[in-house]
């Protein structure tokens, strides 16, 4: 099985839950973070002073998945997320070596 981590741009958060939805991805987990990366942060005006945003906030979506579908659906959620702009932000994809249904005790893909 395989974690795929995606973090991006809020805005493409209905966009990628989609797309994700539309290829048959069962479930997932989603928060809000913040982080910087290239894009780095920003300049801000309140109040007449400006200021420095060190961290911009982005979404993190995190789907557990068998390892053949993988691929699948970090193509599915590139294409979603995908602007052009930087900024987009990143797709990790980690190996899981176990996952237990809490409720009926499953284990493996079972419980996925």
């Amino acid at each position: 099985m395989k974690k795929i981590e995606i973090i991006t741009r809020t805005f493409k958060l209905d966009e990628v839950k989609t797309a994700l939805a539309g290829i048959g991805v069962k479930g997932m987990t989603v928060g809000e973070v913040k982080g910087f990366g290239r894009q780095g942060g920003h300049k801000e005006v309140y109040r007449g002073a400006e200021y420095q945003v060190d961290f911009v906030p982005k979404i993190k979506i995190d789907v557990v998945v068998e390892d053949d579908f993988a691929a699948q659906v970090v193509e599915a959620a590139r294409k979603a997320a995908h602007t052009g702009q930087v900024g987009d932000g990143k797709i990790f994809v980690s190996p899981v070596d176990e996952v237990v249904r809490i409720r009926t005790g499953e284990t493996g893909e079972d419980a996925v």
